[in-house]
């Protein structure tokens, strides 16, 4: 399968070229998607290198999406369908490339903070309680800080109804393994936050798309799927959608609400970018606070690296949600409960979601400027924009011939709930380019593929 592999030269280090030249293959179809590799060490012996420089090379290509590890499998060639949807948690670091395919802060604003923070926080009062356990809520200061905090969007200030976990994602996990049974339905957008589908099928529940218009669910839809299917619960993500960048309406909440209520469907509200917003409808959480079950966290609008999300969800389910947490880890780190909490009791989240806001209008203001001749939905503060492409694109060729160029973006197919699902259309990440002058540069190599687009899809399929 790799015999007579040729390393390019170069003065790149080896774990790289080799990198290339496996990549190379897999480019020209010689390797296929779910074609098994050899073992490490065998590899090494037929090359003459040391293991090190091929594991460090094979990490390089899990990075690129090209290939996968499978518990008991070994190695395989990553399908064409895992390369251009998979389901990312980091932007690569592959070099020349300028990646907008994950989403994450525009500034620095949390680190310049942060560096403020640490030399203090040993003279915090609660700086002797890191050394200890916590209940698997998270500490009571911490949980209190995120009530004040959101204090007319979820909870009414309430402690204790706040549960803490390493991020929204764990968060979410956490209320479906507490809340459902394998084989329940679960109801969300035909295109939607891949972390919930991933979720499902991890656990055995049968998500199924519901039809989204232009102002999010249509509430005609999720009353006929509620009829039909008796589903066990609803998940939605009302503030800049992820991702369309849609921002429910307070009639569109209301109407959807209503359904929830007369079909007695939990609401699993994800409202992970609502501190992005300057103005936003009241939350679900605050129309149907005994049926709705709220998740955010700070990864959107502070930092993905804090890794601090939230739960605040009715008493009576409450403790089964805390339940699940401690089955994981007993309870999140309390030194990311004090980094966090600090932030917010000090306004220094508030300052830093600010210049994120204003970071982000600028790097909007540069989207419509490139892209002002197609059809591209996004909002003044969105760290995200959703592209629908032309004809004769389509999601998957235009994702290729964009990585061949050097930038990264995601394909509808990766938000896709189904394969029935068939939207031609990108997410652009506009927060991950490390500066507006990367962002320009970016936005110019799509619109130039979108401006020749009958001459450059022949060799992009």
């Amino acid at each position: 399968m790799l015999e007579n592999l040729e390393l390019p030269a170069g003065d790149r280090p080896l774990y790289q070229r080799l990198a290339d030249a496996i990549g190379a293959r897999i480019a020209s179809g010689e390797l296929a998607g779910g074609d098994k590799l050899p073992p490490y060490r065998e590899i090494a012996r037929a090359l003459g290198i040391n293991v090190t420089t091929v594991t460090r090379a094979f990490s390089a290509l899990q990075q690129r999406g090209l290939v996968e590890a499978r518990p008991g499998r070994g190695t395989l060639i990553a399908s064409r369908e895992a390369d251009e949807g998979g389901f990312k948690s980091a932007p690569s670091d592959e070099a020349g490339l300028i990646d907008l395919s994950v989403n994450r802060p525009a500034t620095s604003a949390y680190l310049e903070a942060l560096t403020t923070l640490l030399p203090r926080m040993a003279k915090d009062r609660r700086y002797g309680a890191l050394q200890d356990y916590h209940p698997p809520e998270g500490p009571l200061w911490a949980r209190v800080a995120v009530a004040e905090w959101l204090n007319g969007v979820a909870g009414d200030g309430d402690a204790g109804r706040v549960l803490l976990t390493d991020g929204a994602q764990h968060g979410l996990a956490c209320v479906l393994r507490a809340l459902t049974q394998r084989g329940d339905v679960m109801l969300s957008d035909s295109i939607t936050y891949q972390g919930i589908s991933a979720l499902c099928r991890s656990l055995g529940l049968d998500l199924r798309g519901l039809p989204l218009d232009r102002e999010g669910m249509r509430p005609d839809a999720f009353e006929a799927a509620c009829a039909s299917f008796r589903p066990r619960a609803v998940f939605l993500v009302p503030s800049l959608h992820n991702p369309t960048t849609i921002v429910l309406s307070e009639e569109r909440r209301l109407a959807l609400a209503a359904v929830a209520r007369r079909h007695n469907v939990l609401i699993i509200e994800d409202d992970v970018y609502r501190p992005l917003l300057d103005h936003v409808a009241p939350s679900f959480a605050t129309l149907e606070p005994e049926l709705t079950v709220y998740v955010s966290g700070l990864s959107k609008c502070i930092a993905p690296g804090l890794r601090f999300g939230l739960v605040i969800a009715p008493r009576a389910v409450l403790g089964n949600i805390a339940a699940a947490l401690r089955i994981d880890c007993w309870s999140i780190s309390p030194l990311t409960a004090l980094v966090a909490t600090n932030l917010l009791e000090d306004g220094a989240a508030v300052r830093i979601i600010e210049v994120q806001r204003e970071e982000l209008r600028r790097r909007q203001a540069v989207l419509r400027e490139a892209l002002a001749a197609y059809d591209v939905q996004s909002h003044e503060t969105s760290p995200h924009a959703w592209l629908h492409l032309p004809e004769p694109w389509r999601s998957g060729a235009f994702v290729r011939a964009c990585r061949q160029r050097g930038v990264g973006v995601l394909p509808a197919d990766a938000f896709a709930v189904g394969r029935e699902t068939l939207v031609h259309a990108v997410r652009i990440n506009l927060g991950a380019a490390p500066s507006l002058g990367d962002l320009r540069h970016a936005l110019a190599i799509i619109a130039g593929l979108l401006n020749d687009g009958h001459l450059e899809i022949s060799g992009a399929v």
